[in-house]
Protein backbone atom coordinates (compact mmCIF):
# COMPACT_ATOMS: atom_id res chain seq x y z
CA UNK A 1 0.00 0.00 0.00
CA UNK A 2 1.22 3.32 -0.48
CA UNK A 3 0.01 6.11 1.33
CA UNK A 4 -0.77 9.56 0.01
CA UNK A 5 -1.61 12.89 2.44
CA UNK A 6 -3.64 15.77 2.26
CA UNK A 7 -5.04 17.75 5.71
CA UNK A 8 -7.95 18.84 3.67
CA UNK A 9 -9.68 16.13 3.43
CA UNK A 10 -12.20 15.65 6.35
CA UNK A 11 -14.75 12.28 7.32
CA UNK A 12 -17.39 14.30 5.45
CA UNK A 13 -15.69 14.62 2.11
CA UNK A 14 -17.14 12.58 -0.84
CA UNK A 15 -14.56 13.49 -3.83
CA UNK A 16 -11.15 14.99 -3.61
CA UNK A 17 -8.71 16.56 -6.42
CA UNK A 18 -5.11 16.05 -5.99
CA UNK A 19 -2.98 19.19 -6.93
CA UNK A 20 -0.73 19.60 -10.28
CA UNK A 21 2.19 17.87 -8.37
CA UNK A 22 0.80 14.68 -7.14
CA UNK A 23 -1.15 14.88 -10.19
CA UNK A 24 1.57 14.24 -12.06
CA UNK A 25 3.09 11.68 -9.75
CA UNK A 26 -0.05 9.78 -9.76
CA UNK A 27 -0.80 9.71 -12.97
CA UNK A 28 2.96 9.84 -15.01
CA UNK A 29 5.19 8.15 -12.25
CA UNK A 30 3.14 5.78 -10.74
CA UNK A 31 0.94 5.25 -14.00
CA UNK A 32 -2.05 4.78 -12.20
CA UNK A 33 -5.47 4.97 -13.99
CA UNK A 34 -9.28 5.43 -13.79
CA UNK A 35 -10.74 2.39 -11.19
CA UNK A 36 -7.29 2.59 -9.66
CA UNK A 37 -7.39 2.44 -5.74
CA UNK A 38 -5.82 5.11 -3.78
CA UNK A 39 -5.23 5.27 0.35
CA UNK A 40 -5.11 8.86 1.91
CA UNK A 41 -4.53 10.34 5.20
CA UNK A 42 -5.56 13.88 6.82
CA UNK A 43 -3.18 13.21 9.54
CA UNK A 44 -5.35 13.48 12.21
CA UNK A 45 -5.87 9.71 12.43
CA UNK A 46 -8.40 8.93 8.96
CA UNK A 47 -7.59 6.43 6.52
CA UNK A 48 -9.43 6.86 3.15
CA UNK A 49 -9.63 4.61 0.53
CA UNK A 50 -10.39 6.22 -2.50
CA UNK A 51 -11.02 5.56 -6.41
CA UNK A 52 -9.36 7.42 -9.57
CA UNK A 53 -12.33 8.74 -11.79
CA UNK A 54 -10.63 11.26 -13.68
CA UNK A 55 -6.84 10.38 -14.27
CA UNK A 56 -5.33 13.56 -15.31
CA UNK A 57 -2.05 14.73 -14.98
CA UNK A 58 -3.02 18.90 -13.35
CA UNK A 59 -6.05 17.46 -11.58
CA UNK A 60 -6.12 13.75 -10.40
CA UNK A 61 -10.00 12.86 -8.98
CA UNK A 62 -11.00 10.57 -6.55
CA UNK A 63 -14.31 9.04 -5.40
CA UNK A 64 -13.66 8.35 -1.34
CA UNK A 65 -15.08 4.78 -1.26
CA UNK A 66 -14.70 3.94 2.64
CA UNK A 67 -12.89 5.58 5.70
CA UNK A 68 -11.74 4.49 8.74
CA UNK A 69 -10.59 6.20 11.81
CA UNK A 70 -7.52 4.59 13.24
CA UNK A 71 -7.07 3.88 16.72
CA UNK A 72 -4.54 6.21 18.70
CA UNK A 73 -1.38 5.33 21.04
CA UNK A 74 -2.17 5.04 24.30
CA UNK A 75 0.37 7.12 24.80
CA UNK A 76 2.01 10.96 23.89
CA UNK A 77 5.60 11.26 23.58
CA UNK A 78 6.82 14.82 23.24
CA UNK A 79 10.83 15.55 22.69
CA UNK A 80 11.97 18.92 23.01
CA UNK A 81 15.40 18.79 21.57
CA UNK A 82 18.33 21.35 20.17
CA UNK A 83 18.97 22.04 16.91
CA UNK A 84 21.94 20.18 15.86
CA UNK A 85 24.69 22.13 13.66
CA UNK A 86 23.72 20.28 10.91
CA UNK A 87 20.30 20.21 9.58
CA UNK A 88 20.61 17.10 8.05
CA UNK A 89 21.28 15.54 11.43
CA UNK A 90 18.00 16.90 12.70
CA UNK A 91 15.99 15.94 9.61
CA UNK A 92 17.32 12.60 10.62
CA UNK A 93 15.99 12.38 13.76
CA UNK A 94 12.85 13.84 12.30
CA UNK A 95 12.19 10.73 10.30
CA UNK A 96 13.16 8.15 12.36
CA UNK A 97 11.45 9.63 15.25
CA UNK A 98 8.20 9.45 13.35
CA UNK A 99 8.69 5.87 12.13
CA UNK A 100 9.52 4.83 15.90
CA UNK A 101 6.11 6.83 17.13
CA UNK A 102 5.75 10.59 18.20
CA UNK A 103 3.03 12.79 19.08
CA UNK A 104 5.25 16.22 18.93
CA UNK A 105 8.38 18.12 18.45
CA UNK A 106 9.54 20.77 19.83
CA UNK A 107 13.50 22.59 18.78
CA UNK A 108 14.64 24.60 21.86
CA UNK A 109 17.45 26.86 21.66
CA UNK A 110 19.95 26.74 24.57
CA UNK A 111 22.66 28.59 26.07
CA UNK A 112 24.91 26.38 24.04
CA UNK A 113 23.04 25.91 20.42
CA UNK A 114 25.41 26.52 17.90
CA UNK A 115 22.28 26.69 15.50
CA UNK A 116 19.46 28.93 16.33
CA UNK A 117 17.06 28.82 13.29
CA UNK A 118 15.31 26.29 11.99
CA UNK A 119 13.90 25.61 8.53
CA UNK A 120 10.25 25.05 9.74
CA UNK A 121 8.44 24.04 6.66
CA UNK A 122 11.40 21.95 5.19
CA UNK A 123 10.96 19.38 8.58
CA UNK A 124 7.54 19.99 8.22
CA UNK A 125 7.60 18.03 5.17
CA UNK A 126 10.17 15.37 6.40
CA UNK A 127 7.42 14.49 9.18
CA UNK A 128 4.80 13.81 5.94
CA UNK A 129 7.32 12.10 4.20
CA UNK A 130 7.91 9.76 7.20
CA UNK A 131 4.47 9.22 7.84
CA UNK A 132 3.76 8.56 4.55
CA UNK A 133 6.27 6.19 4.27
CA UNK A 134 5.68 4.42 7.25
CA UNK A 135 1.65 3.87 6.55
CA UNK A 136 0.86 6.03 9.58
CA UNK A 137 -2.59 8.20 9.85
CA UNK A 138 -1.50 10.79 12.44
CA UNK A 139 1.46 13.36 12.19
CA UNK A 140 3.15 14.11 14.46
CA UNK A 141 3.19 18.08 15.43
CA UNK A 142 6.25 20.43 14.67
CA UNK A 143 6.05 23.40 17.10
CA UNK A 144 7.97 26.68 16.30
CA UNK A 145 11.27 26.85 18.16
CA UNK A 146 11.28 28.41 21.44
CA UNK A 147 14.21 29.20 23.82
CA UNK A 148 15.01 26.84 26.32
CA UNK A 149 14.24 29.50 29.08
CA UNK A 150 10.80 30.12 28.12
CA UNK A 151 9.93 26.65 27.06
CA UNK A 152 10.53 25.68 30.78
CA UNK A 153 7.91 28.16 32.07
CA UNK A 154 5.30 26.76 30.49
CA UNK A 155 2.87 23.47 32.59
CA UNK A 156 3.69 20.06 31.91
CA UNK A 157 1.75 16.93 32.20
CA UNK A 158 2.37 13.55 32.91
CA UNK A 159 6.17 12.35 33.49
CA UNK A 160 9.00 14.51 32.57
CA UNK A 161 12.54 13.80 31.47
CA UNK A 162 16.00 15.67 31.19
CA UNK A 163 18.76 13.46 30.00
CA UNK A 164 21.86 16.08 30.17
CA UNK A 165 26.05 14.44 30.47
CA UNK A 166 26.57 16.40 33.96
CA UNK A 167 28.13 14.03 36.48
CA UNK A 168 24.99 14.28 38.96
CA UNK A 169 22.68 11.85 39.82
CA UNK A 170 20.90 9.87 37.19
CA UNK A 171 18.08 7.71 36.73
CA UNK A 172 17.51 5.38 33.69
CA UNK A 173 15.40 6.12 31.51
CA UNK A 174 14.31 2.88 30.81
CA UNK A 175 13.33 1.77 34.54
CA UNK A 176 11.58 5.11 35.09
CA UNK A 177 9.30 5.28 31.98
CA UNK A 178 5.78 3.87 32.79
CA UNK A 179 3.54 2.25 30.18
CA UNK A 180 0.43 4.14 28.91
CA UNK A 181 1.46 7.70 30.37
CA UNK A 182 2.61 10.84 28.57
CA UNK A 183 5.87 11.47 28.65
CA UNK A 184 8.06 14.99 27.62
CA UNK A 185 11.76 14.57 27.24
CA UNK A 186 14.69 17.60 27.02
CA UNK A 187 17.65 16.45 24.71
CA UNK A 188 20.16 19.39 24.83
CA UNK A 189 22.55 20.45 22.05
CA UNK A 190 26.35 19.09 20.99
CA UNK A 191 27.60 21.26 24.00
CA UNK A 192 24.78 20.24 26.35
CA UNK A 193 22.11 22.08 28.63
CA UNK A 194 24.36 24.84 31.15
CA UNK A 195 24.10 23.89 34.34
CA UNK A 196 21.46 26.80 34.61
CA UNK A 197 19.11 25.39 32.18
CA UNK A 198 19.56 21.69 34.22
CA UNK A 199 18.86 23.74 37.50
CA UNK A 200 15.61 25.35 35.64
CA UNK A 201 14.26 22.08 34.54
CA UNK A 202 14.80 20.28 38.18
CA UNK A 203 12.63 22.92 39.87
CA UNK A 204 10.18 22.32 36.81
CA UNK A 205 10.23 18.63 38.10
CA UNK A 206 11.81 17.23 35.58
CA UNK A 207 14.04 14.11 36.34
CA UNK A 208 17.50 13.49 34.95
CA UNK A 209 17.90 10.70 33.71
CA UNK A 210 20.87 8.53 31.50
CA UNK A 211 20.14 6.85 27.92
CA UNK A 212 23.03 4.75 28.62
CA UNK A 213 27.08 4.41 29.08
CA UNK A 214 28.39 6.27 26.24
CA UNK A 215 27.91 9.89 25.18
CA UNK A 216 25.40 10.62 22.18
CA UNK A 217 24.97 12.69 19.75
CA UNK A 218 21.90 15.21 20.09
CA UNK A 219 19.92 13.09 17.10
CA UNK A 220 21.33 9.88 18.48
CA UNK A 221 19.98 10.76 22.18
CA UNK A 222 16.58 11.46 20.53
CA UNK A 223 15.86 8.89 18.85
CA UNK A 224 17.24 6.04 21.83
CA UNK A 225 14.57 8.28 24.38
CA UNK A 226 11.95 7.70 21.10
CA UNK A 227 12.76 3.85 21.20
CA UNK A 228 13.01 3.42 24.91
CA UNK A 229 9.44 4.62 25.00
CA UNK A 230 8.13 2.98 21.72
CA UNK A 231 9.21 -0.69 23.28
CA UNK A 232 8.23 0.07 26.90
CA UNK A 233 4.45 0.55 25.39
CA UNK A 234 4.60 -2.49 22.98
Amino acid sequence: MQLFYNPDITNSTKQFSFNKEESKHIVKVLRKNVGDQLHITNGIGWLFVTEILIADIKKCTVLIKAKELQPKRNYNLHIAVAPTKMNDRYQWFLEKATEICIESITPIICDYSERKIIKHERFAKILQSAMKQSLQCYLPKLNPAIQFKEYIKQEFNGLLFIAHCQDLNKKSLKQEVRPNQDISILIGPEGDFSVKEIAQALQSNFIPVTLGKTRLRTETAAIVACHTVALLNE
